[in-house]
């Protein structure tokens, strides 16, 4: 029997289940997206004291505010009745779901961190403030080189991983760097580092 053959009934209980499935599958397909797998003990996440912190603050945030709040969205939309048709449980329970993969997201980089300190000195390291000058057009940047899970290109925080990152490690002021990128090769120099 095909689904239109179903009474009115069942056929709106097997739509709301249907939606309600590809609403779990999404979520699972974006699982390895927003997750970085960590394939053996020695594969560390590097991140800086402020990195780490961060996401420490997010988890908390997480796991002792906004989880609470969806879960009594949950219990509050089940007390309206019929779930068939609420939105707003489906709804809540999708967040819940996107929490979850959140909490676990961070939890595995907390889990698999290698924290490296910040050093001061002449040469571009991780936590480094460079302040570089390019030479086609003669605008100034300013970025932080932070690790993977840090970056924020507008927040000036790079990842030394990034093709600029890369470029960068190990420079002094007054090197000229050659950034390698798929619109090609861009030119620049450092001004400062800190």
């Amino acid at each position: 029997r095909d689904l239109h053959s179903f009474p009115t009934r069942r056929s709106s209980d097997l739509k709301s289940a249907i939606r309600h499935l590809q609403r779990i599958r999404k979520t699972l397909y974006l699982w390895p997206i927003m997750s970085k797998q960590v394939k053996d003990n020695q594969d560390k996440i590097i991140l800086t004291e402020e990195g780490l912190a961060d996401l420490k603050a997010e988890l908390k945030d997480l796991k002792e505010v906004q989880m609470p709040k969806v879960v009594e969205r949950i219990a509050n939309a089940r007390d309206q009745g019929d779930l068939s048709e609420n939105s707003d449980y489906y709804s809540a329970l999708d967040e819940q779901a996107m929490l979850n993969v959140r909490i676990d997201q961070i939890e595995n980089v907390i889990d698999n961190a290698k924290v490296v300190k910040e050093q001061s000195g002449h040469l571009v390291t991780l936590g480094s403030k460079v302040q570089l000058q390019s030479e086609s057009s003669n605008k100034k940047f300013t970025y932080s080189l932070v690790g993977q899970y840090e970056s924020n290109p507008e927040d000036g925080k790079i990842s030394i991983e990034s093709p600029i990152g890369k470029s960068l490690l190990g420079k002094k002021k007054g090197d000229q760097v050659t950034v390698k990128t798929p619109a090609g090769e861009l030119k620049y120099l450092i001004l400062d580092v800190s």
